[in-house]
């Protein structure tokens, strides 16, 4: 008997709803976002993820349509296992992530001494990497 393949991103998967952040008025998320890494920025509310920003998750869907600003709602992988754009520092297996820049991810810092105030923001198990263009990560 020979081993099958499964899709492991339908393993574990939990979703969560946020508000949109915004700037000036206008959604800082659009459709070209979903797929992308994304972080909390306020009260549930969640927006791009920016080098260095603690990884919430990967926005899965937006309700309404772009241009509707102020009243879509995002709708996040917040669990389980997801594949996800990577940037330099190139995690690797074992490795935690953080934000990269454009809604990529990348290596968790190595921390000196003990976890800053609020405690260290690293996130996820990464599980397989794909070269430089993506990895798969337990977001746990």
């Amino acid at each position: 008997m020979s081993v099958r393949d499964h899709n492991l991103e339908s393993i574990g998967e939990l979703f969560a709803t946020f508000k949109v952040k915004q700037t000036a008025g206008s959604d800082d998320l659009t459709d070209a976002d979903i797929g992308k890494a994304v972080t909390i920025t306020g009260d549930y509310e969640v927006g791009p993820g920016g080098n260095g920003d603690m990884l919430l998750g990967k926005l899965i869907a937006l309700t309404l349509e772009d241009g509707n600003d102020g009243e879509r709602l995002a709708t996040v992988q917040i669990g389980g296992v997801c594949t996800l754009a990577i940037t330099t520092t190139y995690p690797t297996v074992g490795d935690r992530a953080v934000c990269g820049a454009n809604g990529t991810i990348k290596q968790a810092p190595a921390l000196g001494g003990n976890d800053p105030a609020g405690g260290n923001i690293a996130r996820g198990t990464v599980l397989a990497v794909n070269g430089t263009t993506e990895c798969t990560l337990l977001l746990n």
